[in-house]
C-alpha cells in the first residue's frame, strides 16, 4: 500500500487524464453488456414478425450503442496512454532529481548500470502495469459481474454453466500465475547484471580491444543474456497454458449453452432463440474478463518487484544535508583538518584516513603524494563534502564544512579528479560547466593558464569544435588541460587538482603551476601527483602512508626527514640506483 501510494502521488498533473480513463471504461463496460441483450430482443422481434418500425426502431438504438461504446473504448486508450506516459515522465524526473541530491556514499549503494535499469526498464514495467490497470482492471471486473448478473437474469438454467467454468478457469489462472512469479522476481535481478556488462564493454572498448578480449566479453554478455532468457522462457511458457485453458472453459461453455439451450428453445419452449445468442455472448464477455483479470494479475506482479526498486531510489535518504543556518559566504581558503578520521561506511572495519591534521592557509599551494591506496583523493573529497567525517571535522575559513550551503561551499571549491569527464557539445559549452555566464575572454583566459588555447586554436571551429560523449576525440592531456581551464572558470578559494596533469609533459605541467603561482596567487592550490617534480615547488608537501599522514614540510625537507619521499625521488630523479 505504500509503495502503491508513492507512486500515485507523481501523477500529479496527469490525474484528469486518469479519472477520464475510468469514466469512459465504466460507459464502455456499462453498454458492452447491454448490447447482448438488445441484440437479443431485436432477435426476437424478428422471429415474432414484428412491425419493421419497432425492429428499425431496435436496430438504431443497437447502432448509436455500439458506436458509443466504441468511442468510449478509443477516447479510454487515448487518456490511458496519456496518463500512464505522463506517470512513467514524473517518475523518470522525480528519480533524476533525487539522484542529483546524494551524496558520494549514497551512490555507492547502487550501482550506476542498476540505477540505469531503475529508470529505463523497471519504470517502463509500471508504466504498462498502470496502463492496464486503468483501462482492464476496471473494466474486466464490471464486465464480469455485470455480464453474470445478465447471464443469470437472461438464461435462468443456462448460467449454471458459469457455475461449473468459472472456478475452473480461476484456479487454473491462479496456478499459473504462481509458478510463473517466481521466474519473473529473478529476471530483474539478472538486469542489472546484464546492464553493467554492456556499460562495462563499451566505456572500456579500447581496453578490450588492446587486450584482444572480444571473445571474452562476447561470452560474459552472452551469458547474462541466457540467463535472463532462460528464466523469461520458463515464465512465459507457464503463462502460455493461459490460452488452452481459456479456450477449454470456453468451448464447454459454448457446447454446454447451445445443447442445452437448443432443447429449452425447441422441446420445452422456456426460452428465445435471442436469449441463447445473448448467453453465448455473455460466456465469451464472462471468460475474457476473468482472462484479462489474470494477465492483469501476471502484469502487476511483475511491476510490484520494479515498483519497489523505484521507490527504494525515491526513498533513500541523502546523507549530506545543509545544516538549519547554513552559512552563504565563504571568507577565504584556508583549511584546516582537526583529528580527522574517516570510514566509507559505518560497518567498515577499517578507517581509510586516521587521526589527520593539518592546516593549509589561504593562497598555498600544497603537494600531496604517497603510493596506492594510500586515501589521497579520499583526503580531498572531503574538502567539499562528497563524503563527511566520520570522526573529528573540516574547516575552511574557520567554519566547519558541515555548516555551509553545499552550494556556497562546492561553488568554492574546484575539483579536477583522476578521470576526466566531458560532456558531448562544444568546448566553450563544457567550458561554461565552470561558470554558465563566463565570457569569451575569460573562456580564453583560463585555457591560456591551463595551457590548452594553443591546441584549442589549432582546431578548425576552434572553441566551436564539437566534443564527442566522454572527450574520445581529443587526447588525455588535452582533455585534461580543458578540465582544469573548467575548473579555473568557477574563480575558486579552493583548487584540487586530483593527478590531473598525469597525461601531459613535465614542461607543460611546469608551465600550468607556474601561470597558478602569477594569475590566481590568492587561491589555495592542492596538487596531488605520482610526480615528484609537479610538487617539488609547493610550500609544504604531505606524505601519505595507509591513510595517515607520514610527514609533513618542503622539498628539502622532506629529503631530510622522509624516507618514503626520498626513496621516491630517488627512484624517479636516478632510477632508484642508491
Amino acid at each position: 500500500m505504500h509503495i502503491l501510494k508513492r507512486l500515485l502521488s507523481c501523477i500529479r498533473e496527469y490525474k484528469l487524464p486518469t479519472i477520464l480513463t475510468l469514466i469512459f471504461i465504466l460507459g464502455e463496460a456499462v453498454i458492452e453488456t447491454l448490447l447482448p441483450f438488445i441484440t437479443a430482443n431485436l432477435v426476437t422481434q424478428i422471429q415474432e414478425s414484428s412491425p419493421m418500425n419497432t425492429i428499425l426502431r431496435t436496430g438504431i438504438i443497437l447502432t448509436i450503442m455500439a458506436v458509443i461504446s466504441m468511442l468510449c473504448g478509443g477516447t479510454a486508450g487515448f487518456t490511458a496512454s496519456k496518463a500512464a506516459t505522463g506517470l512513467s515522465k514524473n517518475l523518470r524526473h522525480d528519480m533524476f532529481e533525487k539522484i542529483q541530491m546524494y551524496s558520494f556514499e549514497n551512490i555507492d549503494k547502487f550501482s550506476s548500470s542498476s540505477l540505469v535499469t531503475r529508470m529505463t526498464t523497471d519504470i517502463t514495467n509500471v508504466q504498462m502495469s498502470f496502463m492496464m490497470i486503468i483501462r482492464m482492471g476496471l473494466r474486466s471486473p464490471l464486465m464480469f459481474l455485470f455480464s453474470t448478473v445478465m447471464a443469470f437474469y437472461m438464461g435462468g438454467k443456462l448460467a449454471m454453466a458459469f457455475v461449473v467454468v468459472i472456478p475452473v478457469l480461476v484456479i487454473g489462472l491462479g496456478l499459473i500465475s504462481k509458478y510463473a512469479m517466481p521466474a519473473f522476481h529473478r529476471v530483474f535481478r539478472k538486469y542489472d547484471k546484464l546492464n553493467e556488462s554492456i556499460e562495462e564493454n563499451v566505456r572500456a572498448m579500447r581496453v578490450v580491444k588492446g587486450f584482444s578480449r572480444e571473445e571474452y566479453e562476447k561470452k560474459k554478455f552472452s551469458n547474462a543474456a541466457e540467463d535472463i532468457r532462460k528464466d523469461f522462457t520458463k515464465a512465459e511458457q507457464i503463462i502460455a497454458l493461459n490460452t488452452p485453458l481459456m479456450q477449454i472453459c470456453l468451448y464447454f461453455d459454448m457446447v454446454f449453452i447451445l445443447f442445452v439451450g437448443s432443447k429449452m428453445a425447441i422441446i420445452d419452449r422456456t426460452i428465445d432463440i435471442g436469449h441463447i445468442s445473448a448467453m453465448l455472448t455473455y460466456g465469451v464477455q464472462i471468460l475474457m474478463a476473468l482472462m484479462f483479470l489474470s494477465m492483469i494479475y501476471v502484469m502487476v506482479t511483475m511491476s510490484v518487484e520494479s515498483a519497489k526498486r523505484i521507490c527504494e531510489v525515491l526513498e533513500e535518504e541523502p546523507t549530506l544535508h545543509n545544516s538549519e543556518q547554513s552559512l552563504e559566504l565563504i571568507t577565504d581558503g584556508t583549511i584546516e583538518f582537526e583529528n580527522v578520521s574517516f570510514k566509507y561506511s559505518a560497518q567498515a572495519n577499517k578507517f581509510a584516513l586516521e587521526n589527520i591534521n593539518l592546516t593549509i592557509p589561504a593562497g598555498q599551494t600544497v603537494g600531496i603524494i604517497g603510493g596506492t591506496g594510500s586515501s589521497k583523493s579520499t583526503l580531498v573529497q572531503l574538502i567539499p563534502r562528497l563524503y563527511d567525517v566520520s570522526e573529528g571535522s573540516v574547516k575552511i575559513g574557520g567554519v566547519d564544512v558541515r555548516n555551509y550551503d553545499l552550494t556556497t561551499l562546492r561553488d568554492a571549491v574546484a575539483m579536477v579528479l583522476q578521470k576526466n569527464v566531458l560532456f558531448s557539445g562544444t568546448i566553450k559549452e563544457n567550458l561554461r560547466w565552470g561558470n554558465a555566464q563566463a565570457t569569451d575572454q575569460e573562456i580564453i583566459e583560463a585555457c591560456k593558464l591551463a595551457q590548452a588555447d594553443e591546441f584549442v586554436e589549432s582546431f578548425p571551429d576552434k572553441y566551436d569544435t564539437h566534443i564527442e560523449q566522454g572527450g574520445t576525440n581529443v587526447s588525455g592531456g588535452q582533455k585534461q588541460r580543458l578540465c582544469i581551464a573548467r575548473a579555473l572558470l568557477k574563480k575558486p578559494k579552493i583548487l584540487i587538482l586530483d593527478d590531473s596533469t598525469s597525461a601531459v609533459d613535465t614542461k607543460t605541467d611546469a608551465l600550468i603551476r607556474q601561470g597558478f603561482r602569477e594569475f590566481i596567487p590568492e587561491t589555495t592550490k592542492i596538487i596531488i601527483a605520482q610526480r615528484i617534480t609537479s610538487v617539488q615547488e609547493a610550500d609544504q608537501i604531505i606524505v601519505l602512508d595507509n591513510g595517515k599522514i607520514s610527514a609533513i614540510g618542503t622539498h628539502e625537507e622532506l629529503l631530510q626527514s622522509s624516507h618514503i619521499y626520498r626513496e621516491v625521488y630517488e627512484q624517479q630523479t636516478h632510477g632508484g640506483e642508491e
